[in-house]
């Protein structure tokens, strides 16, 4: 169907509506661009976005805790991840290559419809010779 995209409308009090305008120009981003981002965020993150006034941000970052939090992720990990990236992308040429083939075999059938033989054609007239195999 495809993605089709969708208007979100709600109401914020000035204060808000101007600390917003302000960001967004401070990004030199529309106002718009702020909201997608922010909800591009909070949906990649299954709901779990969390604002931080930037001085918290400054404080917990001396604390030694970091934000965003980081994970350590094995080499293994990041090792089988990419080589299955490689066997996924090897798979889809594969499949590239099998449709071609097959759209290859359905052009040479719709092509081939007049080279079918019938049967009952090569009988013939009853006063032609018959010839016997064998």
């Amino acid at each position: 169907m495809g993605n089709k995209n969708k208007t979100i409308s709600f109401r914020v009090n000035e204060g808000a509506f101007d600390a917003l305008r302000d960001i967004a120009e401070e990004r030199d981003i529309s106002l718009s661009a702020v909201f997608r981002d922010y909800v591009d965020t909070l949906v990649a993150h299954d709901g779990q976005v969390r604002v931080v006034p930037e001085d918290e941000l400054e404080r917990a970052g001396e604390g030694g805790e970091s934000f965003p939090p980081k994970i350590e992720v094995p080499k293994s990990f990041v090792r089988e991840h990419e080589r299955l990236e490689l066997e996924a992308e090897h798979l889809r040429e594969q499949l590239e290559e099998h449709k071609r083939y097959v759209n290859h075999l359905r052009e040479q059938l719709d092509d081939g419809d007049d080279e079918v033989i019938q049967l009952e054609d090569l009988d013939g007239e009853p006063d032609e010779p018959s010839f016997r195999l064998g």
